[in-house]
């Protein structure tokens, strides 16, 4: 199976490769070289259109599929990303400019993950029955809900492409879906993934294009019953909006500005280790990022000097050395707004401790969009610097004194996607995971994640939660039916 990256990526509708319906295309740039490798789909509401079409015609067959035979078909998706990983790699690190061995180690084995976690989960998918005494018995059908649209964004762009796609298929919908205009690569390659594994014509449809132009018209869609969305607040407050009146299924991932809370008890060199990769893995470009670094006064000293010479330390170069911890940011516009985003730390007082000003690179990468990895320290808790998702490798260090004084600067902000807790002391580990406004919290780890366990956040950072039954829930619609005895 070839899967080297075309000239010109296709939409993916009822099980064909199809240029879009209005002939328009828009440019797939490589951000670590500036090089237009690819052009993309510029898509309408006429491709959405004709994508649900499939969807529907599909979702009789496929909804009424015995959950083993789902899963043979998902499962073999699983095992094709797994297969062709060094390609998929590739192109998503053409695509997102992060280190290529980040790709290899994390998104692609994760998307492959993904695939294989549902499809066994739906033959594990139980329902509720309650017998009522001698009167009646009650059962709980779940079905699929239908045609439903999964948007995805472009920091982890395979990885959360199927983390939404693989559940509802496994569930018995049909989907219309969208990656990213920024990273459309890996999704096309999926198709084809797609096709060689034997999903039905329909099944899955993949169509690419912007989020005003072509993701509107999925969210907008009549025929179209439920919306999982991740990306920015913004666009998910718009979607909420427009969903909502229509009284379609939304589950919004969105924006994190997370706290991550070191205390002086903790495992130092574990928690050094690990504070770098929440830091500033893949350019900061992680929503579960630790962006808002809270350190015990006691220990502040000691780790502002050592945190920001392992962070003087990180290689920031071309994806494609192994040499390199650092990559390039997505695109020209995130690359102005991060930079944007640090002279207003500035002006709000702020103190850059290392870091702070865009890399200038030589040969393959001259043309490339590199930052230094970045740390402010002297800004209060309220400044728009640590209340805004920035989405890049930048991060501010703050000192606490007390643990109360610790939940009160982590329950500032907008944001309650994730934590992280760094102490020995499993009481308190407990007591502030308990009060801290988030969704997920980790002590003494950071992005370990269960598949079988709920994800998403509380206030700014969505609604819903994905992952698990969660998600296979998400995806249906229960039913109860109520036998009299």
């Amino acid at each position: 199976m070839n899967l080297a990256a075309p000239s010109h990526i296709a939409n993916y509708i009822a099980g064909e490769l199809q240029a879009p319906i209005n002939g328009k295309y828009m440019p797939n740039t490589n951000p670590a070289t500036g090089e237009v490798y690819s052009q993309t789909p510029d898509s309408d509401i006429d491709d959405v259109e004709e994508a649900v079409g499939a969807a529907r015609a599909a979702f009789p067959l496929w909804s009424t599929t015995p959950a083993e035979e789902r899963f043979k078909i998902l499962n073999r998706i699983a095992q094709l990303i797994d297969d062709n990983l060094d390609a998929l790699a590739l192109a998503e690190t053409n695509d997102n400019g992060k280190p290529l061995s980040l790709s290899k180690r994390v998104d692609i084995p994760r998307a492959s993950s993904n695939f294989r976690f549902f499809a066994t989960g739906i033959m594990h998918f139980s329902t509720e029955s309650h017998n009522m005494e001698d009167k009646a018995i009650n059962y709980t059908l779940r079905q699929p809900v239908g045609v439903v649209g999964c948007i995805s964004p472009w920091n982890l762009p395979l990885y959360l492409f199927t983390w939404k796609i693989a559940p509802a298929l496994a569930s018995g919908n049909c989907v219309v879906a969208k990656p990213s205009e920024v990273t459309p690569m890996t999704a096309y390659l999926l198709s084809i993934i797609c096709r060689k594994a034997g999903l039905p014509p329909g099944v899955l449809n993949i169509v690419h294009g912007t989020g005003p132009g072509c993701g509107s018209a999925i969210v907008t869609h009549p025929g179209i019953k439920a919306i999982s969305f991740t990306g920015s607040t913004r666009a998910g407050k718009e979607i909420a909006s427009t969903a909502a009146p229509m009284f379609k299924k939304i589950s919004l991932e969105l924006g994190g500005k997370n706290p991550n809370i070191i205390f002086a008890d903790c495992d130092w060199d574990k928690m050094m280790n690990t504070t770098i990769m929440s830091s500033f893995s893949n350019q900061g470009q992680i929503c579960l990022c630790g962006s808002r670094i809270l350190v015990e006064d006691k220990i502040y000293e000691k780790f502002k000097h050592e945190f920001i010479a392992r962070t003087k330390k990180l290689t920031v170069g071309d994806p494609l050395e192994d040499t390199s911890k650092q990559g390039a940011v997505v695109s020209q516009l995130h690359f102005d707004k991060v930079l944007s985003c640090i002279e207003l730390a500035k002006q709000e007082g702020g103190t850059i401790l290392a870091g702070g000003q865009a890399l200038k690179m030589s040969g393959r990468c001259e043309n490339g969009l590199f930052i230094e990895p970045t740390i402010i320290e002297g800004l209060g808790p309220h400044c728009r610097t640590n209340m805004e998702e920035i989405f890049g490798p930048v991060v501010t260090i703050q000192p606490f004194s007390t643990e109360e004084e610790a939940l009160q600067l982590a329950n500032t902000s907008d944001y309650g996607l994730s934590a992280t807790i760094w102490t020995q002391d499993i009481s308190r580990a407990n007591r502030v995971a308990g009060k801290v406004h988030s969704g997920i919290i980790w002590v003494n780890c950071w992005l370990l994640r269960d598949l079988r366990t709920p994800f998403g956040g509380f206030k700014n950072s969505g609604v819903g939660r994905e992952g698990g039954w969660d998600a296979l829930r998400f995806f249906t619609e229960p039913k109860n039916v109520c036998i009299e005895l």
